[in-house]
């Protein structure tokens, strides 16, 4: 028999799910209905229509597009099960979160947990609005896999630092408002020598050169620090506490470059629906190709599996307090299942999946192409998959070098 707390928590739940509909009903505009989010993480900014302007500022007001964020900041200040059914009324309208990027993937969760009152009062509400776009300044030509070895220096000058040095793979920096970046702060020390800084893109000594990947597109660029003046209120956390917090946004990072986080909402179309498009089906409207359906099922099966996994996880990693190792291990994996569907959708399109422009193909076959030739990239930034491996046998399974 229901309780009357039962009663009473369902009564909120349908209230607020009734809101949701209401809210998408008065400000979801009809004509974005399907589309995705232009402040992702992978696309410029490009110019924003009228409607989804109004759409962005809406969804902004309202905190909702980092639905969990503490309201004293712009975010939404609700509840798991709350954000749940905003996400399911969204995906029902067929709407989209218009809030995202770099912003909200990787840098507030960071600056929450490790920002001073003062930055967060002045860097999370924008973002929560969606009206900053932020890039990651990590990489540099001699510090890849082994990021602690950048030499990027901020030179302390009382009430500022000089930065100078170059970072390489730089996310949409052509686009960015911002960059969190690991700077020096200490030569003496690898890793306690590293600070973490927040630097405005548009300041003097600061250019941007983006780099053409063999997809076609130029979404990573080189960036430059010539003599660059940062206010010293732009230190996160303490001098020498960099690689800590850098080592943080990297998990936030890694979870939403896996099945856990963007790539999931990357993935469309199921392979299936896609193959039934390009090749034979049988009188019961199954792929004719016996061989070619074990290849889709078993996909399919791995993916929906790796996809409960990887929620499952989330939830542990909110009811302890954050991400933590286990991203890694969502990274390696996701990244993978990413690459072997693309893999296999080039295969079922066959000669309609090796276009690259011109007459004879469609639009979504070209970006099949181009997604899957991107796709090689996903299992190197963010963390290598090499790199995954030793964080996994280290602080996942607990084993340790032995001299």
């Amino acid at each position: 028999m229901a309780t009357q707390l039962d009663v009473e928590q369902k009564s909120d739940t349908e209230a607020f799910r009734d809101e949701v509909r209401q809210f998408i009903g008065e400000n979801f505009p009809e004509e974005l209905k399907g589309q995705g989010n232009a402040m992702s993480a992978v696309e410029g900014p490009g110019d924003e229509t009228p409607a989804q302007k109004k759409w962005r500022e809406a969804v902004g007001a309202r905190g909702w597009g980092t639905p969990t964020w503490p309201s004293e900041y712009g975010g939404g200040g609700l509840t798991r099960k709350q954000a749940a059914i905003l996400n399911e009324e969204f995906a029902r309208a067929g709407a989209y979160n218009p809030i995202g990027g770099m912003g909200v993937m990787m840098f507030g969760p960071t600056l929450l947990e490790f920002g001073s009152e003062e930055q967060k009062k002045e860097h999370i509400p924008p973002i929560c609005r969606g009206e900053v776009r932020w890039c990651q300044g990590y990489s540099e030509p001699n510090a890849g896999s082994d990021l602690a070895n950048l030499q990027t220096m901020a030179e302390d000058k009382c009430d500022h630092y000089v930065v100078n040095g170059q970072k390489t793979w730089t996310s949409g920096g052509q686009w960015a408002d911002k960059c969190f970046c690991l700077v020096r702060t200490d030569r003496s020390d690898k890793h306690k020598g590293i600070s973490f800084l927040l630097i405005d893109m548009d300041a003097p000594g600061v250019e941007v050169r983006p780099i053409q990947m063999i997809s076609g597109l130029s979404m990573f660029c080189e960036t430059f620090f010539d003599d660059v003046k940062v206010p010293k209120e732009n230190l996160v956390g303490e001098e020498g506490q960099g690689w800590t917090i850098g080592k943080r946004l990297l998990q936030h990072e890694r979870t939403n470059l896996s099945g856990g986080g963007s790539m999931a909402r990357l993935m469309g179309a199921s392979l299936s629906d896609i193959a039934k498009k390009y090749v034979e089906t049988d009188d019961n409207g199954r792929i004719a190709d016996a061989v070619l359906r074990d290849k889709i099922a078993d996909f399919e099966i791995r993916w929906n599996a790796f996809l409960l996994t990887a929620r499952r996880a989330a939830e542990e990693s909110k009811a302890e307090g954050g991400v933590s190792e286990i991203s890694s291990v969502l990274k390696k994996v996701g990244t993978k299942l990413g690459q072997e569907r693309a893999e296999l959708a080039i295969e079922i399109m066959g000669m309609q999946g090796l276009g690259w422009e011109g007459e004879g193909f469609t639009e979504a076959e070209l970006s099949g192409v181009r997604a899957w030739l991107f796709g090689k990239a996903t299992t190197i930034y963010g963390g290598s998959t090499e790199i995954q491996n030793n964080i996994i046998a280290k602080r996942v399974l607990g084993m340790l070098d032995h001299q």
